[in-house]
């Protein structure tokens, strides 16, 4: 493999996706390559962790088309994976198949304990959301029908928790379609628990009404250090008995808006009283609607309805802008592949924010697919080696001024901040850019 890499640095490399170049540095910053190490589970000089970090650029370009057999050789992408040939299907298959559910989520908690550590996580409110998307496996398995108007189809699921005041994701688990949601939270938020680690005021979880479970309710509350936000289905029952409920409880905020709590007892619980959240809008007695909250602990209702849970939207968000990373389609239905594969999607999303965030507007609100196109791929240079650095040239790259003030000069940019510029898994060689 080394001789394959200098081989192909004396040629003086033009390929494509030269962007994922930019990539590199954020690499050493975070981490990667120890996290892609540890996984693995094999030296640093064997062959497993380069193919787990072409799986990470795969997510990063957005696309699965690069593999030999359904695309050219492209030497910019093998190049940069510290590879001198692109790995096929069967080996990435064979990658993923040899490592397990668990080894997947002990890299999810060393890369969350890392990005917790640069300030990537406030750990105050957090979201979790039930992602789903088709799924064209030949197997037999459930179905889901998305409303009443369309035809139930196989899915594949994918429970995903977000920090709600960075709006970056914590981790996620992924299941079989028979999985419930109460069967996954549970996972779900002891892998937060571990990432986010102790905190002075317990974390506010924000969920959907699918969460409105008792079993899941009474395991929040007595197993977890989380407090949990979840909307009721108004029911005929409890739309009774908020009607009933005097104008007096409620206090008024504004014109149209007020808001109650009250004792609730859920029904199959076998914790609680938990607190009723209760919003109440309209001027007239004719005209009041009601929307009703389950909260495991109490706190101040206002703050939780106009504040904290608005925030759950940035979730979808979230899926809108990041999903292409590898996140909206479902291949094979073995759920190790399918941990492994989706958490180097969460490496990429990682990588690229520190990316975002030293590019600036516009491009730092981009979504997935347009960064990937107009600058991972979108860019034209060459990739060339002097003494023990490698030289990329950028020709006519956006914002150049300020990508130069951030990549120019790298090797003691890194050193200034106590990082090692030898880049490992390309055998110690060092880089540096041009922007021409």
């Amino acid at each position: 493999m080394e001789r394959g890499v200098r081989q192909l640095l004396a040629d003086k490399v033009s390929g494509t996706a030269l962007g994922l170049w930019l990539l590199v540095p954020e690499h050493l910053r975070l981490g990667t390559w120890d996290l892609l190490v540890g996984w693995a589970g094999v030296a640093p000089e064997r062959v497993e962790p380069r193919l787990a970090l072409q799986l990470v650029h795969e997510a990063a370009l957005c696309t699965t088309g690069i593999r030999r057999k359904r695309a050219l050789t492209q030497p910019g992408l093998a190049l940069a994976n510290g590879l001198p040939f692109i790995a096929t299907d069967l080996a990435i298959h064979q990658l993923l198949g040899a490592h397990t559910v668990a080894q997947a989520q002990g890299l999810q908690h060393a890369l969350g304990l890392l990005r917790r550590a640069g300030g990537d996580y406030a750990g105050k409110v957090l979201i979790i959301d039930p992602h789903r998307v088709r799924s064209y496996s030949k197997r037999r398995m459930n179905r889901r029908q998305k409303d009443s108007r369309s035809a139930p189809f196989k899915f594949h699921q994918t429970f995903f928790a977000l920090d709600a005041d960075t709006q970056q994701p914590v981790c996620f688990t992924t299941a079989t379609a028979a999985r419930t949601v109460a069967k996954a939270t549970p996972e779900l938020l002891e892998l937060a628990a571990a990432i986010l680690g102790p905190r002075p005021e317990p974390t506010l979880v924000l969920a959907d009404a699918e969460h409105a479970s008792a079993e899941l309710i009474d395991h929040v509350h007595k197993t977890t250090g989380f407090d949990l936000l979840v909307p009721l289905a108004m029911r005929p029952s409890l739309r009774q008995r908020l009607q009933r409920l005097p104008p007096e409880q409620f206090t008024r905020h504004w014109a149209g808006y007020a808001t109650a709590t009250l004792p609730y007892e859920l029904t199959g619980s076998k914790a609680g009283p938990f607190s009723l959240f209760v919003q109440r809008f309209g001027e007239r007695r004719t005209t009041w609607q009601w929307n009703a909250f389950a909260c495991t602990a109490p706190r101040n209702e206002l703050e939780a309805l106009t504040r904290d849970y608005p925030q759950r939207w940035h979730i979808e968000e979230f899926f809108n802008a990041h999903q292409a990373l590898g996140w909206n389609r479902a291949g094979t239905q073995n759920v190790n592949i399918r941990y492994g594969h989706m958490t180097m999607a969460l490496i990429a999303q990682a990588v690229l924010r520190r990316l975002r965030q030293r590019l600036g507007e516009p491009l730092a609100t981009w979504d997935a697919p347009h960064l990937a196109r107009s600058l991972l791929q979108g860019l034209e240079g060459d990739v060339r080696v002097s003494e023990r650095t490698i030289v990329i040239t950028y020709y006519n790259a956006p914002q150049a001024e300020q990508l130069r003030t951030h990549y120019e000069g790298l090797p003691q940019k890194l050193r200034a901040d106590n990082i090692n510029p030898g880049i490992p898994w390309l055998y110690g060689y060092q880089l540096d850019f041009r922007f021409r």
